[in-house]
């Protein structure tokens, strides 16, 4: 029988020695028995799968509006092909799979709707009530926001997968200082692998998304050295395959030869610096779970392409900028009058300060659901 402390003495057996073990966590807030047959971190992923908050990632822009076609990514599905890459990529270094899970399942509880834009307006609307970033929601989402349990708010989850949450780190997402796991130093690998896996997820998929709805031509990509390069393998490859196809193939070469990078280039530096223990990779001054040179300097340009014909191409622009004005709008109208917010979220006021309360709403909103209260607000015939 396989019991939790079999699990335990399992990690001691298989994982790195720069792995994080299940039998050394830092505990959660509120002590709780741990379970018989279940990691501590096996617990958290199950937590946060059955949470609110993951369910509603599945309505939730990650760079198109749900409603704008159902074969776009959304939140949820981003989230889950990040947490297939990252579980690859801890597997093959030996550190903890299941917290990589946790963690990559975690990563944006706390994204509002209407992707960054609606992060924008309410890290705007916030700046003088606390400030609002989605890496601190998401904790506010696990350690306070979910009501599950009857002895404590949120989901109580490990020290080490709200580490992960409050350290998420890629070039789009820059934590803040955040007492009490600051004073551990560098972030574990498990947490820079989950890291490193979005930003693979998002470039690729985002790539992926933009060529399937027309914003990005193939043939403007086309001149991109590694687009180039891989392209040409597939064709060598599958000469008579779709363009369909093709593309998928590309996409799903372009991840594997990032993957099989960092995993290579994270064994050298491991070795290199013999980092033999966790506390080594906390004292260890930079991020260990990186690409090397080569793949870094390759992948600038299909970055660059991205934020100049994706992101900013003027369709996703204007949704953007809409997203903005409803996120805005609102903010204002629940804060002018809170009387308009349901009642659990009003009731909240007597003892927690408006705007906080406010952005807390908001930031849980689903795109539907924040068009249909904006409608029931600004559009006369709508019923409210």
């Amino acid at each position: 029988m396989l019991t939790r402390k079999e699990i335990e003495r399992q990690e001691y057996q298989i994982l790195a020695p720069y792995a994080t073990k299940s039998g050394q966590t830092e505990g959660r807030i509120h002590p709780e028995k741990e379970h018989e047959y279940r990691s501590c971190y096996q617990r958290d992923k199950d937590r946060i799968i059955y949470s609110s908050a993951f369910r509603r990632l599945e309505y939730k822009t990650q760079v198109f509006v749900n409603h704008e076609g159902d074969h776009y990514r959304t939140r949820l599905t981003h989230t889950l092909e990040v947490t297939q890459i990252a579980k690859t990529i801890a597997r093959a270094l030996r550190l903890n799979e299941e917290l990589v899970e946790a963690i990559a399942l975690a990563h944006d509880l706390g994204h509002t709707p209407f992707g960054h834009s609606g992060e924008d307006a309410l890290r705007e609307l916030m700046a003088e009530h606390g400030g609002f970033d989605h890496n601190s929601q998401g904790l506010r989402v696990v350690d306070l926001l979910e009501e599950i349990y009857p002895n404590f708010p949120g989901i109580n989850l490990t020290y080490e997968v709200r580490e992960g949450i409050i350290k998420h780190s890629t070039p789009f997402d820059k934590p803040r200082p955040y007492i009490p796991f600051e004073d551990k130093g560098s972030p574990a690998l498990e947490v820079q692998v989950v890291d490193i896996a979005d930003e693979i997820a998002y470039d690729n998929h985002d790539l992926d998304d933009g060529l399937a709805s027309g914003l990005i031509e193939e043939k403007a990509i086309s001149d991109l050295p590694l687009w180039q390069e891989v392209a040409e393998a597939v064709k060598v490859r599958y000469p008579k395959i779709s363009k369909k196809t093709m593309r998928s193939q590309v996409i799903r070469m372009l991840i594997n030869m990032e993957v099989t990078d960092l995993i290579k280039t994270a064994e050298k530096k491991i070795k290199k610096f013999k980092l033999t223990s966790l506390k080594a990779v906390r004292k260890f001054p930079e991020r260990v779970i990186s690409f090397s040179k080569d793949i870094e300097t390759a992948r600038g340009p299909l970055r660059d392409f991205l934020i100049n014909n994706l992101y900013r191409h003027y369709r996703v622009v204007r949704m953007s900028k809409k997203a903005y004005r409803f996120i805005k709008d609102l903010f204002e109208t629940y804060v002018d009058n809170p009387e308009q917010l349901p009642s659990s979220h009003a009731a909240r006021i007597k003892n927690e300060e408006k705007h906080r309360v406010v952005c807390d709403y908001i930031a849980g909103m689903t795109d539907r659901y924040a068009l249909d209260e904006y409608k029931k607000f600004f559009d006369p015939y709508k019923k409210v």
